[in-house]
């Protein structure tokens, strides 16, 4: 059995590091656009109905530390159009409105602080 960490030890001041001596390759990445909050945004995506929309308690956040985000980009990566609420006004059913009718459905979410 060849264990590289046992057979192979490095000589005094050479790397034991096999990936620093592959290329370096600069990727040319877009940033993703945030998922929609309002008609227009969901409009200049070209949509004309989400399929989803999260109604969250918290703000919402486009970072994978964030709730919201997970679940938003895991539907997005898999086909569906994501609108995201945050903290819509209680008081009213405008917030509700925003996106119409999803498609599919509603997914609430109280956020973080009712969790």
């Amino acid at each position: 059995m060849d264990l590289p960490i046992l057979n192979n030890r490095p000589e005094p001041g050479q790397t034991a590091d096999s990936l620093l001596s592959l290329p370096v390759v600069q990727l040319e990445l877009e940033s993703a656009k945030p998922l929609p909050m309002s008609a227009k945004e969901m409009a200049d995506r070209g949509w004309d109905e989400a399929d989803v929309v999260f109604v969250t308690g918290d703000a919402y956040v486009d970072h994978p530390s964030m709730a919201m985000a997970i679940l938003g980009r895991v539907l997005e990566a898999a086909g569906f159009r994501v609108g995201i609420i945050s903290q819509p006004d209680w008081h009213s059913c405008d917030d509700w409105k925003r996106f119409g009718k999803p498609r599919l459905f509603f997914a609430i979410s109280a956020g973080n602080m009712d969790s």
